[in-house]
């Protein structure tokens, strides 16, 4: 029987080639993504759905198929910190997985998303058939710690307007798209969990993109932001 909210919506061919796009899976044989697929169960998420909370045991891998979640922390005052977006054929909760501690972080949608969820005990039999997944793993932990270095940093040197044209960067770099006028990001985050994102409230984020707005850096249509070209220019030239 299907749990709620589960999805049969997706063809097992489709599920093997978003498989073959997602980064520790892409060196292995078609042969080992056939049988990691059998694994796989697909969900589907409303808005706002919380996938998992601090401190859960870990009891599956997570890959977007489709859709966009928060990263997010609780701080002592009760206050969200937001420590990062995923999208497509990003995965996530991987680390609870590896190291058998609880979850470190809570993970909850900003849009519809779509979800295959691998469980423990196939994720770890996978990785001892092919060590290359590990080694891809690694890889991958290794960029996105190098990436929480670099938010730090930015948290402790750069000023309010500065944190957050580093997000609007961010962002286009991820997902964006490349046209005449700039870089479209179709798909923007809210207001307060970009806020969230670097570290000032709602109202400063808002002042700043119609700051970035007047002086035709940024044009800005409901979810739909297009930095333009000379944007880029400011930030480098700071």
């Amino acid at each position: 029987m299907k749990s709620q909210g589960e999805s049969n919506s997706m063809k097992k061919e489709d599920l093997q080639e978003l498989l073959r796009r997602v980064s520790i899976f892409e060196n292995i044989s078609d042969e080992a993504l056939i049988n990691l697929g059998r694994a796989i169960r697909v969900r589907d998420c409303p808005t706002e759905t919380l996938i998992f909370s601090q401190d859960e045991p870990g009891i599956a891998l997570f890959i977007i198929v489709s859709g966009r979640v928060k990263i997010s922390i609780v701080g002592d005052s009760g206050k969200e910190i937001v420590l990062s977006f995923l999208h497509d054929e990003d995965f996530f909760g991987e680390m609870a997985l590896l190291d058998g501690l609880p979850r470190s972080a809570n993970v909850m949608t900003t849009e519809p998303t779509t979800l295959a969820i691998l469980e423990r005990d196939a994720f770890l039999r996978c990785i001892q058939k092919r060590p290359e997944i590990a080694v891809s793993m690694l890889s991958e932990l290794s960029k996105r710690l190098r990436k929480a270095d670099e938010v730090i940093s930015n948290l402790a040197l750069l000023d309010v307007f500065g944190r957050v044209a580093r997000a609007l960067i961010d962002l286009a770099e991820q997902e964006g798209m490349r046209t005449q006028d700039g870089i479209v990001i179709s798909r923007m985050p809210a207001q307060k969990d970009l806020a969230s994102l670097v570290c000032t409230s709602r109202e400063t984020v808002s002042r700043v993109l119609n700051e970035f707005k007047q002086r035709g850096l940024l044009t800005m249509q409901g979810r739909k932001f297009v930095l333009s070209h000379q944007f880029y220019q400011d930030q480098d030239a700071e």
